[in-house]
């Protein structure tokens, strides 16, 4: 995945992906959390505007859904942020 082409001074240099594998895990497990608060917060509304449909405050549409996508952005900024490389002491 690394190349390696000469510079002008005839040292080799190497490119390198800024994220790995577990960074990409990390992402889409956060795009997954995302897109499920999205999908719960869908639906609920009535096809008469004058017809009162009190399934849009259930527990579903005002607490989960919107706490999965809160954690799914907490998941990507961890993603973001994490380091593989680093060095355990």
């Amino acid at each position: 995945m690394a190349k390696k082409q000469n510079n002008p001074n005839g040292q080799a240099v190497k490119h390198e992906f800024i994220f790995h594998k577990k960074n990409y895990i990390f992402m889409f497990l956060g795009i997954a959390f995302i897109a499920l608060g999205f999908i719960l917060m869908a639906g609920g509304g009535s096809s008469d505007p004058n017809v009162f449909n009190a399934d849009i405050f259930n527990f579903r549409r005002i607490r989960l859904a919107p706490t999965l996508v809160l954690i799914g952005l907490g998941i990507e900024i961890y993603a973001i942020l994490l380091n593989p490389h680093k060095k355990k002491k």
